[in-house]
């Protein structure tokens, strides 16, 4: 699972680290509350052309949706059963992308059933480079929106502690098999990532509401 996302990285280095021309429709940077439909970064490729940074919708809407709400909110797309869902199919074998953030939230229970959150990053301060799929979708109005899904899998041993999924994370080596630039084969890149790529935190409860900002969301808890 992956519901909440901070991306603190400026647009230009975004671009840069990616190698990809930044469209100029790009979300406010810093972020410390990315949301369910929100806007998301994202790096995609095309043939014969260069990787583009843009934005997209966070939460795929499949075509035969007539409104956005017809249907769940899809936010993520299991590795396990994307190649058979038809919301994800044709996108996971055509439209891959890497959604950009600079940490996740994700959320344990105490014994009281109240939910603490928890701050994940990379244990070596790198950006995340989030498996993703994406699809353009076209309202009954005639504006189109680009949207996309987070790829998860089952998480590693690590990641067990707070939550059963984790999103597929990839390493710069892999992004251009992912992308679809260095041909067949992307399926193979759908696991989780080593025990020792992330590290995490836990934060103020503060950040359980959507409509929560600033910076301090992602320090440490001090309760």
């Amino acid at each position: 699972m992956c519901g909440r996302m901070a991306v603190t990285l400026p647009q230009d280095a975004m671009a840069q680290l990616f190698s990809a021309t930044p469209s100029n429709d790009l979300p406010r940077v810093p972020n410390y509350n990315v949301c369910p439909t929100d806007p998301v970064h994202i790096v995609t490729s095309a043939p014969n052309t260069a990787r583009k940074l843009s934005a997209m919708r966070w939460g795929l809407i499949p075509h035969w949706y007539k409104k956005p709400s017809d249907g769940p909110l899809l936010i993520n797309a299991r590795a396990e059963t994307i190649a058979e869902k038809p919301a994800f199919r044709d996108a996971v074998r055509a439209r891959r992308g890497l959604v950009v953030a600079s940490g996740f939230y994700e959320w344990t229970k105490d014994g009281q059933g109240g939910r603490d959150p928890w701050y994940s990053t990379r244990q070596d301060g790198a950006p995340l480079a989030i498996a993703a799929i994406w699809q353009d979708w076209t309202g009954q109005d005639g504006v189109r929106q680009s949207t996309c899904a987070l790829v998860t899998t089952q998480a590693n041993t690590a990641m067990a502690a707070l939550h059963h999924r984790m999103p597929v994370l990839l390493e710069g080596p892999d992004w251009p098999l992912w992308l679809g630039e260095d041909g067949k084969g992307a399926a193979t890149l759908m696991s989780a990532a080593a025990n020792d790529i992330l590290k995490w935190h836990r934060v103020s409860r503060t950040v359980n509401s959507n409509r929560a900002s600033g910076a301090a969301l992602i320090l440490p808890s001090q309760s």
